[in-house]
């Protein structure tokens, strides 16, 4: 494969991932980071503001849509491409790893689902892959402002989510081990590069500061999740995850380049084997330490894809292997998007990824309206963030949304003006508990309603009277 045949797969993938974004409607995270586009900060309780900004400026261009929230998710995915040729090329000329190098991180549903559904790992990779190839420019032999630019890019890394720690370990550990690396240790360049790495973070720190260190405190606490006991499930679990993310033989490919980076970099302290091996070496550790007595997300290693579909495809495979790799993770992400799309495949609720995600909204929402009309309810309120999210999104916005979670107090949304309202709330029916009577002193369980078709998605409705003082309760803002 050429590249502008290339550059067409990857053009029709684009407009592809745009369609299915525009049809699709937003997962409860998505929907929850959408209300933090609206009251934007320095930084939240579950991750840094990045995917915020992003969502803010896709909306600005697209409109308070599906579209909109999701417009900067395949966009970025194009242009973390032709980054990651541009690496590739740099750092094995002559060998074409660059095609292969695009096609396999592309066929893998890491990027080809993660790109359509806006997170914060959709601007992690777009500036983790930035950084990376800053770095295979300097490494190539460019001149020493391509430090700045990597140091840029790790900053905004970092602003993305903090698992981007690793990108700057990483790029510190190159320069360590590699002479052409230490060599620059006694030139201002890579110096510079941390302290503007570092003044991009600094907001968050400074926000984590002025809030007891909320966010840091929310993700550190991750370690003391901590059962050995259990470390052979969640070490199959890790493993298993990565091969149905990065799709079979894509995975395999991946391995098979660290296997080599690691190799080549550690015995020859090559370059650019030593900077692939870096930046995904490290991360690997980590996360198989932690799946020893913890469950490692299936997400988070999506960082170390960038440097492995380059080493990937500079393994000199012939084109049918890697080509082969890359036709059956396209296949696999085909039908994700088709069942995305069509829901062609009946599958049991809780074994259907999209039911569970995307399934029964907008049926909620009528149901809840129709509560609120027949009870003359002033506001609906939810117990949960997700869900409140949800309801800010679908609901029209003369009906107002009120969110009872305490990662609403660390917001910049406004608290609600409820006191002594009659309203409707709703929270999920397993729960048993009585409801607060210092926040509701008045309560009284009128029904439920569900989301059809989606796993235990029943929430209990009750006709509610607002005390005094609402606690953590804020208003949510609509589109």
């Amino acid at each position: 494969m050429n590249t502008p045949v290339l550059i067409g797969v990857i053009a029709a993938l684009t407009l592809i991932r745009l369609g299915l974004a525009a049809w699709m409607p937003l997962a409860p995270d998505e929907a929850y980071y959408w209300v933090w586009s609206r009251a934007l900060a320095p930084g939240y309780l579950d991750h840094p503001p990045m995917v915020a900004l992003w969502i803010r400026a896709g909306t600005a261009l697209a409109g308070q849509t599906a579209l909109g929230v999701r417009l900067l998710g395949p966009i970025g995915a194009a242009v973390a491409s032709a980054l990651l040729f541009d690496a590739a090329r740099l750092l094995f000329p002559g060998a074409r790893a660059g095609v292969p190098a695009v096609l396999l991180l592309n066929a893998s549903l890491l990027l080809g689902v993660g790109s359509i559904i806006m997170t914060p790992d959709s601007p992690l990779l777009f500036f983790w892959t930035a950084a990376l190839w800053a770095m295979a420019r300097l490494a190539a032999g460019g001149s020493g402002g391509w430090w700045l630019a990597a140091g840029g890019f790790a900053g905004l890394a970092l602003d993305s989510k903090y698992t981007a720690l690793f990108l700057p370990m990483g790029i510190g550990l190159w320069t360590l081990i590699v002479p052409a690396g230490r060599a620059w240790l006694g030139r201002w360049q890579p110096w510079v590069a941390a302290l503007i790495a570092l003044l991009l973070f600094s907001p968050v720190v400074a926000w984590n500061a002025a809030h007891d260190w909320a966010g840091f405190v929310k993700q550190g606490g991750r370690v003391d999740d901590w059962q050995p006991m259990r470390a052979l499930g969640f070490l199959g679990e890790l493993v298993g995850g990565q091969i149905g993310l990065a799709t079979p033989l894509v995975f395999a490919l991946c391995m098979a380049g660290l296997g080599i980076a690691v190799s080549r970099g550690w015995r020859g302290r090559d370059p650019a084997w030593s900077l692939l091996a870096a930046l995904s070496l490290p991360p690997v550790l980590v996360f198989l330490q932690h799946a020893t007595g913890g469950r490692v997300q299936g997400n988070w290693p999506a960082i170390i894809y960038p440097a492995l579909a380059i080493a990937a495809g500079a393994l000199r495979l012939t084109q049918r292997r890697w080509a082969g790799a890359a036709a059956l993770g396209l296949a696999i992400t085909a039908l994700a998007y088709l069942q995305a799309a069509t829901d062609i495949v009946p599958l049991p609720p809780k074994l259907d990824p999209v039911a569970i995600r995307f399934k029964g909204w907008l049926g909620l929402m009528q149901q809840v309206q129709a509560a609120r009309a027949s009870t003359n309810a002033a506001f609906i309120a939810a117990e949960g963030y997700t869900l409140a999210s949800e309801l800010a999104w679908q609901l029209p916005a003369g009906i107002p949304v009120i969110g009872f979670d305490a990662r609403w107090a660390l917001t910049a949304l406004p608290p609600a003006s409820i006191a002594g309202q009659a309203g409707l709330l709703l929270r999920d029916v397993r729960r048993t508990d009585p409801l607060d009577t210092a926040v509701w002193p008045t309560s009284e369980r009128i029904g439920t309603v569900e989301r059809v078709g989606a796993p235990a998605s029943i929430f209990s409705v009750y006709r509610v009277v607002a005390a005094g003082g609402s606690g953590d309760a804020v208003e949510l803002p609509h589109r």
